[in-house]
């Protein structure tokens, strides 16, 4: 996974360790067993001077009752959710790289035909990090996407170029699929919401997630492999899109990878509730902090 850091992050997560107490008692992981439990083991083992605890899930994965029907009452209430309501169950594959991935116009207009080609039902967010250099505030520009391509999708994908209900959308009936960058936070969501991905990694821990929910848990597919020297290639076209998009949406490899994530999904929420791992390790946690 050579390239994935910059060698600077590097330098500063070396620093953090070197300046970590000695005394410290433990640490907590942003983890769930369910999902990492071989190697928070390897851990215990390596570090077993000191307590660890997988409190994960972290991120809001839930939207509550309360909140989700003052949502859907309220006049600004979003699209997406009254257009997922009218489809077909697990027939719609959902598009968002997360805030700091940024792709060229080329790249965009290849996602855009690739979409369109497969024939699956898709959304599609395309926001300011999709369109330039997020880290160079003055090269923010709009997307073009191929002439009438709205119209030639209608019906079939919604194009949202604004903020989305990522937590909604994923715990959606109509969702089946996520086309992701596989950042942690967007894992652990698809994860929580039992929800297969098609993950195409850009930089920094989305590779090795890559290969955690692709290779080892079996829940996702590859659009895009991590390249030689850390580098993604240059432009992705529009047939290997199409292709890994069929490939989850509407095959029998796709399906057994859909049903595997929506067991995993799951043992993930089951974790948290009433003696489940994760609620057990945090009750370990409370104990000890307040011995």
């Amino acid at each position: 996974m050579a390239g994935c850091f910059p060698a600077e992050f590097l330098e500063f997560i070396a620093w953090q360790f070197d300046q970590m107490p000695k005394t410290a008692a433990g640490k907590i992981y942003n983890a769930c067993r369910v999902i990492e439990r071989p190697y928070l083991e390897v851990i215990e083992r390596v570090e077993d001077e000191i307590k660890h605890w997988a409190l994960g899930p972290f991120n809001p994965l839930k939207i509550s009752p309360t909140t989700n029907k003052n949502r859907q009452n309220s006049p600004g209430g979003h699209g997406c959710i009254a257009w997922l309501d009218q489809q077909e169950p697990r027939s719609v594959i959902y598009v968002s790289f997360g805030t700091t991935t940024a792709m060229g116009e080329e790249q965009i207009k290849e996602i855009a035909m690739g979409l369109a080609r497969s024939k699956q039902k898709f959304i599609w967010v395309l926001r300011d990090a999709d369109r330039g250099d997020v880290f160079d505030v003055g090269k923010v520009r709009n997307s073009e996407l191929p002439e009438g391509y709205e119209e030639l999708v209608r019906g079939q994908g919604m194009v949202i170029r604004e903020w989305a209900p990522q937590l909604e959308i994923l715990s959606h009936r109509a969702t089946g699929g996520f086309m992701t960058h596989c950042g942690w936070n967007s894992a652990l969501e698809s994860l929580w919401s039992g929800v297969a991905v098609a993950a195409w990694p850009m930089h920094s821990d989305q590779p090795r997630n890559t290969v955690l929910m692709t290779a080892v848990l079996r829940v996702g597919m590859v659009v895009e492999e991590w390249g030689q020297g850390g580098k993604v290639a240059v432009v992705v076209a529009a047939a290997a899109v199409e292709g890994v998009v069929r490939r989850l949406m509407a095959s029998e490899e796709g399906e057994e990878v859909r049903r595997n994530a929506e067991r995993l999904g799951e043992a993930v929420r089951r974790s948290v509730e009433h003696g489940g791992d994760s609620r057990r390790e945090l009750e370990a946690f409370v104990a000890h902090i307040t011995r």
